[in-house]
């Protein structure tokens, strides 16, 4: 009841002109702001330093939802899964010491996927800073290389404010993770608190560029003199919510578009003028024809190295426009030759106005020429072996035709994640959930939890492999208990598989600690309260996946897949993009 009083309280100080002061506690006044903030689910795990923040959190269990996760790094990954899924900031809690520094490989995640996350950690009492009090760790300094910013609080005034600004940085501009740690002194500390206010500008701070007109004219320039003109495309149209600006662009120009793998999903797979996936295990086409274009036009991707292979042989014969919203990206990798600074949201319109109206129907079609040769020397094989061993490609077609590509597809990492990218069909935004940057094995499980709480009307299917499963299947807990729905289904090929094609190819088959022994899965699952079954027959496979899909409730597939099946293609670390290999 007094928690009830206070936001009464709290709602009527902020609706009158003069605020009207509350007293609260820096706990509470944390938790009052999330709920203006629009934050609905939180995921984390207490202990001492955060001990007043959750004591708080009791009276507010009717308005946010708490998943008690298994591990630290499992609730920063299910904020992950939650922010990429909903759009929004995900929260996560975690206590001082060890319970910090279990968030630094999400944070690291998050940071170079540009995830909006907001951490709150508990740190010990103001004055035992510094003297290696119990469970003490400079998170400040730890965390200051994978954090778009972080702050620490000593005094519970400051907490209304810093909140406002941690949730504004977090979301603004290219987002990223931020992560603030409270003293316990200010925790408990009660102060006169007079509402909250959401902030909308820092100064010093422009997270989005002044759009210069100039470039955006020297660009149509540039795409309209094209002959062999190619799309790249990133994240940044996902995380700009300019899907629509971006196919209204692509259709418009008429001009072929390829995909990082975290910009899956901004037009659908089979679009006409979507050519496929870049990378190094990208699709064949997309890859060497960079090596062939005249303009090439990247919008809200970074040129990292698994996209571009050897920078002094990447597209040196082509003009480059780079559209970015974060001007270190620009010149960063790759020499741009007109750079277009700006939300996409913005620049995406001024482009598409000054463009001419186009068909690239012959160039379209080399792309469609190459893609019959993948299709021919790999595709074929992989998606219809017919014999012998299942392959992770025909799991993957197969859960494309039941699911008709509408289901959330959360990944790890691997050659499952691979496979997973190339051949599943990303009809909808925001449908592919996977580690890009960081590449983060155990990344898939807790991530798929988060995504469905981010996407309750959506199927949620986890694709993990059987090395990466074994990371953080501690989790299975966190289903158990929270009652999520969540399909997992793991491609077991007993060995950690990209490692050892890696040792195939370059390593004269030497294979070095990498045929992993794994557990009973379904036992293990069953022992959590999750219905599953192991299948090692491809006549079983439909019948499998349509059982899981229709179980009410979390489910596990083992599907036991070809030991020594390679991804291809795929372009040999230290060669050009044009050098990729089909076998």
């Amino acid at each position: 009841m007094e928690t009830q009083t206070i936001a009464q309280e709290v709602s009527e100080a902020a609706a009158t002109a003069k605020p009207q002061a509350v007293e609260l506690s820096g706990s509470a006044a944390l938790l009052e702001a999330l709920i203006v903030e629009g934050v609905d689910t939180i995921f984390g795990y207490p202990g001492g330093a955060i001990m007043p923040i959750y004591d708080a959190l009791y009276d507010y269990n009717e308005k946010l939802n708490h998943i008690l996760v298994r591990h630290e790094q499992g609730g920063i990954h299910a904020g992950q899964g939650y922010a990429r899924t909903s759009g929004k900031v995900g929260v996560v809690f975690a206590t001082s010491g060890p319970g910090a520094t279990n968030l630094i490989t999400g944070l690291a995640d998050a940071q170079i996927d540009s995830t909006p996350l907001v951490c709150i950690t508990g740190q010990v009492f103001a004055h035992l800073l510094g003297t290696d009090a119990f469970q003490e760790t400079d998170v400040i300094n730890i965390t200051t290389p994978v954090t778009k910013w972080n702050y620490q609080v000593t005094d519970a005034t400051e907490i209304p404010e810093v909140i406002a600004k941690a949730f504004y940085i977090a979301r603004s501009g290219r987002p990223g993770p931020v992560l603030i740690d409270i003293t316990k002194n200010a925790q408990i500390q009660k102060f006169d608190y007079e509402g909250y206010v959401k902030c909308n500008h820092i100064r010093s701070y422009r997270p989005k560029p002044i759009v210069r007109h100039q470039y955006v004219e020297e660009a149509a320039k540039l795409i309209n003199e094209a002959k062999k003109p190619f799309i790249i495309w990133g994240q940044g149209v996902l995380l700009g919510s300019a899907e629509q600006e971006f196919k209204t662009f692509v259709e418009k120009s008429g001009i072929p578009a390829a995909w990082t793998i975290l910009g899956a999903g901004a037009i659908p797979t089979n679009h006409p003028q979507n050519v496929g996936m870049l990378g190094m295990h990208g699709n064949y086409g997309p890859n060497v024809l960079t090596n062939d274009c005249d303009v090439l036009i990247a919008i809200g991707m970074r040129f990292d190295d698994r996209v571009t292979g050897r920078l002094d042989k990447y597209a040196k014969q082509a003009k480059v426009i780079h559209l970015d919203i974060d001007p270190a990206e620009i010149d960063k990798n790759v020499q741009t030759t007109v750079p277009v600074w700006g939300d996409c949201k913005e620049t995406l319109p001024a482009l598409t106005k000054l463009i001419d109206e186009k068909q690239h129907t012959e160039w379209l079609t080399t792309f469609n020429e190459y893609t019959q040769k993948e299709v021919d020397a790999v595709i074929n094989e992989e998606l219809n072996p017919g014999t012998g061993e299942m392959t992770m490609g025909e799991v993957v077609k197969q859960l494309n035709e039941i699911t008709k590509g509408e289901a959330v597809i959360v990944s790890d990492v691997g050659q499952h994640q691979m496979v997973a990218c190339r051949y599943a069909k990303f009809n909808n935004t925001r449908s592919n959930v996977t580690s890009g940057g960081l590449g983060t094995m155990g990344f898939a499980l807790p991530a798929a939890i988060g995504a469905k709480f981010g996407a309750q009307d959506k199927d949620v299917v986890a694709i993990i492999g059987d090395g990466g499963f074994q990371m953080t299947l501690q989790e299975l807990g966190t289903i158990m208990q929270s009652k999520v729905n969540v399909k997992i289904i793991i491609l077991n090929n007993r060995f950690l598989g990209m490692v050892r094609q890696w040792q195939e190819l370059f390593n004269e088959r030497r294979y070095s600690f990498v045929d992993i022994q794994s557990p009973d899965f379904v036992t293990v699952a069953k022992g959590y309260g999750i219905a599953g079954k192991s299948i090692s027959e491809r006549d079983d496979l439909v019948s499998s996946l349509q059982e899981m899909l229709n179980h009410d409730g979390s489910f596990l597939l083992e599907v036991m897949v070809r030991k020594e099946n390679n991804v291809f293609p795929m372009v040999p670390q230290g060669c050009s993009v044009s050098e990729i290999r089909l076998k």
